[in-house]
């Protein structure tokens, strides 16, 4: 079975921007996670800073108790939010990389089909049985990788309902 140059080259190219898609969505995920730390820590500054202010404001200790508690909802209300957005961003980008492996496995699936059916029809007689064999295992792989997919899909959906009833129970 030969390989010619323009065969190989093509399946070089796509390779290198299967890997620079991948690399490209990572370094998105990571720049939107970066973005959100830092308006995070932001906030969380100014809030700190407003706090002080208001404590420091007080007329009496029992003041300044008030408008400390007061301060505790909204914190944990932001840590809700921060926490959800994380989840949205990893969850967007988990999304994503799966359908560039779906789509990769895709096309190895009918690389992998078509090599087998080249080496089939150059095989010698007699080998029929391994053929079959080789088939049947890109079967089973093909059926491991949906029950894989549906796994996680699962999964996703489950830790979506959670994060729901989370911040409903806020």
């Amino acid at each position: 079975m030969n390989i010619n140059p323009e065969q190989f080259a093509a399946a070089n190219k796509a390779t290198v921007d299967s890997l620079l898609s991948v690399a490209n969505t990572a370094l998105a995920s990571a720049e939107r996670i970066a973005a959100l730390n830092l308006n995070t820590a932001r906030a969380a500054m100014e809030d700190a800073a407003s706090s002080v202010q208001s404590v420091i404001g007080a007329k009496d200790p029992q003041a300044a108790l008030a408008a400390q508690s007061s301060l505790a909802k909204p914190a944990v209300e932001k840590a809700v939010a921060y926490s959800r957005s994380v989840y949205e961003i990893t969850s967007e980008t988990q999304q994503e990389l799966a359908k560039m492996v779906e789509a990769q496995f895709g096309e190895f699936q009918k690389s992998v089909a078509g090599m087998v059916e080249m080496a089939s029809k150059s095989a010698p007689a007699g080998s029929e049985g391994a053929v079959a064999a080789i088939q049947s295992a890109i079967a089973a792989a093909n059926s491991a990788f949906g029950n894989m997919n549906a796994m996680a899909k699962q999964v996703a959906e489950t830790a979506q309902a959670n994060l729901a009833s989370m911040t409903k129970a806020k």
